[in-house]
């Protein structure tokens, strides 16, 4: 009679290695803490961002002018004809309310000689609609401009706010997934002594750290859908370059944060000491590596530092692949910064790594 232990008879180390990814996807599927920020939350704050920072028109300065004088009820009708100004007429008394609680940007006072503009120059509505009432009421006057002009609005995919940010939104959430999702499942079975357990097993160390790292490429094919496709589907959101790139970029990343992750739960002991060290290591990213607005609006002395981040490198990319359709050469000094940070830190990982 065959012994069914030898129905299987793959090596120990590949069998050991399935199982474990296995329980990966269950104890991610299990917690819907980490479904919810892994899927719902960036669409939410999509969402939320392409809403506030939709297309829509130019905006209307509000202004007052004071009545009473043929004048000033003939400034009134001029600045009535000009684009971008909604005008209020009032008096003296109610237009010093309005300019104090900000329910105008400026008050206008004509008189025989001219005109005087009231406003808090450090306000930005105010400065602004001091250049277009002063504008308005020079051209009524006569003046002519020395040089004749046209404009010419353009609206194009790619340039608007949420076209900037979706890829931000999506490098966010795949180092999220790669250092929360990882470290805490590794801490967390440290602190029930589930790892003092395996480690009298067979089972080779690098096989239980590759199974986390494995487990993330069925759940990042997810989110790159749920995202972009969210994305191109609410806003339009263009995907210029190639498919492929696009995920092998996406891929890259999901590792290189994965041994991050890692990295960082190696020798922590508590949830709270790894959540110490996961916030110490993201939070730089967040801020310096363009999520939600440009890294190059820090200074040129520390973009060298910038760049180097793998966030920075890997939104480099994302946008370069779906907003410019770039190519493999443009992408690649991304892809080996990203990929620099994946060997090493996975390196260190599997020296450091304690079962204890």
């Amino acid at each position: 009679m065959p012994d069914s232990r030898s129905e299987d008879r793959r090596p120990w180390s590949e069998r050991s290695l399935a199982q474990l990814t296995l329980v990966r996807f269950r104890e991610f599927i299990r917690e819907p803490e980490a479904v919810f920020w892994t899927f719902a939350f960036p669409i939410i704050l999509a969402l939320g961002l392409g809403i506030a920072f939709r297309n829509k028109p130019a905006d209307v300065v509000t202004i007052g002018a004071i009545h009473g004088t043929a004048a000033r009820d003939s400034v009134v009708a001029r600045l009535q004809h000009a684009h971008g100004l909604r005008v209020l007429s009032m008096d003296d008394s109610a237009a010093a309310r309005a300019l104090r609680t900000g329910e105008v940007a400026l008050v206008v006072v004509a008189s025989a000689g001219g005109a005087e503009y009231r406003f808090d120059d450090t306000r930005p509505e105010g400065r602004s609609a001091r250049a277009l009432v002063d504008d308005a009421l020079q051209r009524a006057a006569g003046r002519k401009d020395p040089m004749s002009v046209s404009e010419r609005k353009v609206r194009e995919k790619g340039s608007r706010y949420i076209d900037f940010v979706v890829p931000g939104l999506l490098g966010m959430n795949i180092m999220g997934g790669g250092i929360w999702g990882l470290g805490f499942a590794i801490v967390e079975a440290r602190r029930r002594n589930l790892l003092k357990r395996l480690v009298s097993t067979p089972m080779p160390r690098s096989h239980y750290l590759a199974s986390f790292l494995f487990s993330r490429f069925f759940f990042l094919v997810l989110e790159i859908a749920v995202l972009v496709g969210s994305a191109a589907l609410f806003f339009d959101v263009p995907v210029r370059g190639s498919v492929l790139q696009l995920f092998v970029v996406c891929l890259s990343s999901a590792l290189a944060f994965g041994g991050m992750g890692l990295l960082i739960a190696s020798r922590a002991r508590t949830m709270e000491g790894v959540s110490g060290l996961m916030n110490l290591t993201m939070m730089p990213m967040w801020v310096l590596s363009g999520v939600f607005f440009s890294s190059s609006n820090f200074p040129r002395v520390a973009q060298p530092v910038i760049q180097a981040l793998p966030l920075t490198a890997t939104n480099n990319a994302l946008r370069a692949t779906m907003l410019q359709g770039a190519g493999w050469s443009a992408v690649a000094p991304s892809l080996a910064i990203v990929g620099a940070w994946l060997v090493v830190s996975f390196a260190l990982a599997l020296k450091l790594f304690r079962w204890r």
